[in-house]
């Protein structure tokens, strides 16, 4: 995906819960992973995971996910961290709100 060079965007570097993430590339990674959420000017976010250290960018499973009205990327940023820290071949959670 081509991300605007001015979008915003939060990283942190995370341990995956037992059963780890799920990209839309390789199916479900697990262990240190680097996490990028990215805004894009249409209110939606996208998130890459990667293996920590790699080369390699994959796709969030469920991305990109619509920003809910009033939900700062950072706060969905923090959403994302809890699911991949969780486990569960994570995915991208739901907008805030939808009960998902």
């Amino acid at each position: 995906m081509s991300v605007p060079p001015d979008a915003e965007r939060h990283q942190a570097h995370v341990t995956a819960g037992p059963g780890g993430v799920m990209t839309e590339e390789v199916g479900c990674i697990t262990g240190e992973v680097t996490v990028v959420t990215t805004a894009f000017p249409n209110g939606q976010a996208w998130v890459a995971v990667q293996y920590r250290g790699a080369d390699e960018w994959y796709t969030l499973t469920g991305t990109p996910a619509p920003l809910t009205a009033g939900e700062s990327l950072a706060q969905y940023h923090q959403r994302v961290l809890d699911a991949v820290r969780a486990g569960g071949e994570a995915v991208a959670p739901p907008a805030a709100g939808t009960g998902q």
